[in-house]
């Protein structure tokens, strides 16, 4: 989902920096809708890129071919209704909170170059906020809910188990 947000580049970077990311308006939903209903159809997408340093969508795309099984990454998928209508198995990865820091701080700071500072404030500004009033509610239309985060073996091995068997019943 993160290559779907909108492109700010009208912005100033000072303005851009103060965009809530997290807020599920911050996103091209529209266009993900879009791309997915053509991947459904079996048609391939140019999926955008996103430039985290620079708070905006690049202008090199990323093709997508239409295949059996698609799989979709965000923490806001679910706030949707048409994302969800399009999913057929939504899972729910639960991780504590702690670790979801841990792992934004991370990131931010090593792969985006940002000050711990600047995270921090994001994260209590916006993030935590955000996760609470949108992330957290939205887990409820999971069809799984993953406690642990990716440290589920059972878990993943069970939702790997029903999409080879919905695979197997497609080729039927």
């Amino acid at each position: 989902m993160d290559a779907y947000y909108r492109n700010f580049a009208h912005l100033p970077m000072e303005e851009r920096k103060r965009v809530n990311w997290d807020h599920p308006d911050a996103f091209d939903t529209e266009l993900l809708v879009a791309q997915l209903r053509e991947l459904c159809a079996g048609r391939a997408v140019d999926k955008p890129t996103y430039d985290f340093v620079t708070h905006t969508r690049s202008e090199r795309t990323e093709r997508i071919e239409p295949a059996d099984v698609l799989v979709l990454d965000g923490i806001l998928l679910f706030v949707d209704v048409e994302v969800r209508e399009l999913c057929d198995v939504k899972v729910f990865v639960d991780a504590d909170a702690d670790v979801r820091l841990i792992r934004r701080l991370r990131r931010d700071v090593q792969k985006r170059g940002r000050a711990l500072d600047e995270v921090i404030a994001q994260y209590l500004e916006t993030v935590q906020p955000m996760h609470l009033q949108f992330v957290e509610p939205s887990k409820r239309y999971a069809d799984v809910i993953v406690p642990r985060g990716g440290h589920n073996t059972i878990a993943i091995e069970m939702i790997v188990a029903k999409i080879q068997h919905r695979l197997r019943g497609r080729s039927a």
